[in-house]
């Protein structure tokens, strides 16, 4: 099958661009992650949400990294010294964030977090009064405004100065809205949960969730010190769960990400079970529950094609999309699709929320095990995947594949071998300097050697 390239085309290369396939994201104190960039940011924001004389408020939360503090202050100074108010929660997940916009009726949300990134990384995403985070097209605007100083004068005085204060019962909020996702008719006692936050954001706020639901919760990576986050735990990193629900005799284990948007899970026997498995299991169920909408799920490029062949016994068409949460989320709105999700385990219930939410999609996967009585290993037995291996690699420079030909010999040669029974994907990373080369096909061991081609010839033709 052929393989896709997630690349800007050629004439946006031109100018390097601030935002990636998530917000802007980097190494914090080094361009772009800079607090003169951030403070650039913020006023771009309160510039473009500026819509009447009334006093316009934008929602700023963070993770646990120790430069939140930094591009925390510099980018409230920014919207304040546009005339913007701004409410600071403190660490919260990503999605609390896009909830509380929508919910207090805020002009807009600001997350400062890398996600599933080490913690020297940092990064900054929007979200609109509408929860959804910007369109390609208002980015744009905030990149020409940053660079352009077309706003540099704008400078409101006196009582026409945001100003700052701190939301203190923001996790509060969130923590209402997630338990009131979950069936009032259900409920998690006698269940033990293990649920692993990544030292990130949703230290407090999961535990909470389920501990409210009933449930006996074991808590792993709820101690961050502004280093420790994503580091040896939680979604990217999932042995030590794998362990402790084993030890624990634990229904399953909960692993989200830094910002806690994306969930993995783990078995009763100690088996990771990943985004597209979870897909798998709650596709079934809303088809039962005939809450499907169009029969349709959307993933992306990336999803295993067990996918497909799982949810094809109930009728389910697989739509697939770019790498990313955003067009996930893109596609699903278009189109009125109301289920959607990456392996990496970015999933979304359009029904309950407008982006991934780590704690939401584990709430879902428990109404389905509370609902069927059933061990997560027997539910996820309907998802069987073919064998895939994906290698990463760190790469100087990114070019279009089309100009590499060097690379597109060794693509061209594996998927002529792989032929109908496989599949080819090679991408560059939208957040780290990196290429990514996907191997799909029954034999695990080819696979591998088949991404090492491919890998050593990227790292020749983009290395030196």
């Amino acid at each position: 099958m052929a393989y896709r390239m997630d690349m800007p085309p050629k004439e946006a290369q031109k100018t390097e661009r601030l935002f990636g396939t998530d917000g802007v994201r980097g190494v914090a104190n080094v361009y772009p992650m800079t607090a003169e960039v951030a403070m650039k940011l913020g006023r771009a924001l309160a510039y473009l949400i500026r819509n009447g004389p009334h006093r316009h408020r934008v929602i700023v939360g963070k993770d646990t990294r120790l430069s939140g503090y930094m591009l925390e202050q510099a980018l409230s100074a920014g919207l304040i010294s546009m005339g913007v108010d701004v409410e600071q929660v403190g660490p919260l997940p990503t999605p609390g964030i896009s909830n509380l916009t929508t919910s207090m009726r805020a002009d807009a949300g600001a997350v400062i977090s890398a996600s599933h990134n080490p913690y020297q990384d940092n990064g900054i995403k929007f979200f609109w009064r509408d929860g959804f985070k910007l369109p390609d097209e208002t980015e744009a605007k905030i990149e020409e405004l940053v660079s352009s100083g077309e706003i540099d004068n704008i400078r409101p005085t006196a009582t026409k100065i945001g100003r700052a204060i701190r939301l203190d019962d923001a996790r509060g909020r969130y923590i209402v809205y997630l338990k009131a996702t979950f069936p009032r008719e259900l409920t998690l006692e006698g269940m033990t949960i293990v649920v692993d936050c990544a030292n990130g954001a949703a230290y407090r706020t999961a535990p909470s969730v389920l501990e409210e639901l009933g449930a006996k919760v074991i808590a792993l990576g709820v101690s961050p010190d502004g280093k420790n986050i994503n580091h040896k735990c939680g979604a990217l990193h999932p042995e030590g769960l794998s362990k402790a629900v084993v030890k624990h005799g634990a229904h399953l284990g909960i692993a989200l990400d830094g910002d806690a948007d994306r969930l993995i899970v783990v078995d009763e026997k100690g088996n990771v079970v990943d985004g597209d498995a979870i897909m798998a299991i709650c596709t079934g169920e809303l088809v039962a529950r005939k809450e499907l909408k169009k029969k349709t799920l959307v993933s992306t490029v990336m999803s295993n094609i067990g996918l497909e062949r799982a949810v094809a016994q109930w009728g389910v068409k697989v739509v697939r999309t770019r790498v990313g949460d955003r067009h996930v989320v893109d596609e699903m709105r278009r189109n009125g699709y109301s289920l959607g999700g990456e392996q990496s385990g970015h999933l979304i219930f359009l029904n309950h929320t407008t982006t991934g939410d780590g704690t939401l999609a584990a709430l879902q996967l428990l109404a389905v095990m509370c609902r069927q009585q059933k061990p997560l290993s027997e539910l996820a037995s309907i998802f069987q995947p073919v064998p895939q291996t994906l290698l990463n690699v760190v790469v100087k420079q990114k070019k279009e594949l089309g100009e590499l030909p060097t690379v597109m010999k060794a693509i061209k040669d594996v998927e002529q071998k792989l032929g109908s029974n496989g599949r080819v994907l090679v991408r560059f990373s939208g957040t780290e300097p990196k290429a990514r080369v996907l191997i799909e096909g029954e034999d695990a061991a080819r696979n591998e050697a088949y991404a090492r081609q491919i890998v050593e010839a990227l790292s020749k033709a983009l290395n030196g």
